[in-house]
């Protein structure tokens, strides 16, 4: 299968070392809006280069879109990409605004459309949900995530598009943490609904989201979860996720998995490492996510965070901002019709 790339930023370099693993897939050509950076993906990659996504489709035969630019141009060259007779593979977030969502759910396509949420291949992440499964930790009675990252003015100010409401749609959790948000909804189960606050505490004047986020959770049985993300730390530290149930609790922390039990021991299982491809704390499972969407092409299969797989986090995304805007708990079965 052929492969283009459309946004040559850092995170797209990750998914140019993913494809130039995976066996049978070439990087063909790669498009950015900055000639400087396609060209670069040229030299390094032997790909070609474009300075827009239009002119890229129109002169390739390609077979995968991926989809690695500023957030509000997701859901755009996505469409794009699909009216044009690829299969599409997109960066976090798959989406800004329940207008952008209501697109995606009116989308009518032969191709398939899936999202990077990679850290749901993490070994870690893929033993505690067998554990889970296996019903040998009991009853699952709550969690809580925690992310905190180090984000200065100049990260937002040299981009172009961060921190601004309108092309990045938020700040520490759309940003940063949705996928420990979605990582809480993938061990926990569908969210019911959400109350959240969120602050500007060190970028005040700098940017207008904001950079920290915190929730409180709801989920079936009467479990909930603890959230809480911020880009006002002083490092960038492994997120930790924690579920707790009747007989014991699982810590996650990137590639670490700890089972605490109820007497006071602790064990840790010994887990398959795999190398990070980009930045340690994003976690080791791009690759095999990526290769997941194209085995899905190939197999004629659904990709597991395809829209559907992925709409619960969205929606509790999307309700996280709304009830932090208006301070009311936000019903996510009522609001988003989950």
């Amino acid at each position: 299968m052929r492969a283009a790339i459309v946004g040559c930023g850092s995170i797209a370099h990750v998914h140019a070392a993913a494809i130039g693993e995976l066996p049978g897939i070439t990087l063909a050509a790669a498009a950015d809006i900055r000639p400087e950076r396609a060209e670069e993906f040229q030299q390094r990659y032997g790909c070609a280069a474009y300075s827009s996504l239009t002119e890229m489709l129109a002169r390739e035969e390609l077979d995968v879109l991926h989809i690695c630019t500023p957030h509000y141009l997701h859901v755009p060259m996505l469409c794009y990409g699909l009216e044009h007779g690829v299969h599409v593979f997109s960066e976090k977030p798959p989406v800004i605004s329940r207008e952008q969502l209501r697109e995606l759910q009116s989308l009518k396509s032969g191709k398939r459309f899936g999202f990077c949420f990679q850290n749901r291949y993490n070994p870690s992440i893929r033993a505690a949900k067998e554990l889970l499964a296996s019903g040998l930790a009991g009853k699952v009675l709550g969690a809580r995530g925690i992310v905190t990252w180090s984000r200065d003015a100049a990260y937002y100010t040299d981009s172009g598009w961060r921190g601004r409401l309108e092309t990045e749609g938020g700040g520490a959790l759309i940003n940063q943490s949705i996928h420990t948000l979605d990582l809480l909804v993938y061990l926990l189960g569908k969210p019911l609904a959400v109350e959240a606050t969120m602050q500007n505490h060190h970028l005040k004047g700098s940017i207008e989201v904001e950079d920290t986020m915190e929730a409180f959770i709801r989920f079936a049985d009467g479990k909930h979860a603890l959230f809480y993300a911020s880009t006002a730390y002083c490092d960038n530290v492994p997120p930790l996720i924690e579920v707790s149930c009747e007989h014991l609790t699982i810590r996650i922390e990137d590639q670490a998995l700890t089972y605490l039990y109820r007497d006071g021991h602790s064990e840790q299982p010994e887990l398959p490492q795999a190398k990070a491809l980009g930045k340690n704390y994003w976690g080791s499972g791009h690759k095999r996510c990526i290769e997941d969407f194209y085995q899905a092409i190939a197999e004629n299969r659904s990709f597991p965070q395809d829209l559907p797989g992925t709409l619960d986090t969205i929606c509790l995304m999307l309700g996280s901002y709304e009830s932090a805007r208006t301070r009311n708990e936000i019903d996510l079965l009522d609001t988003y019709g989950l």
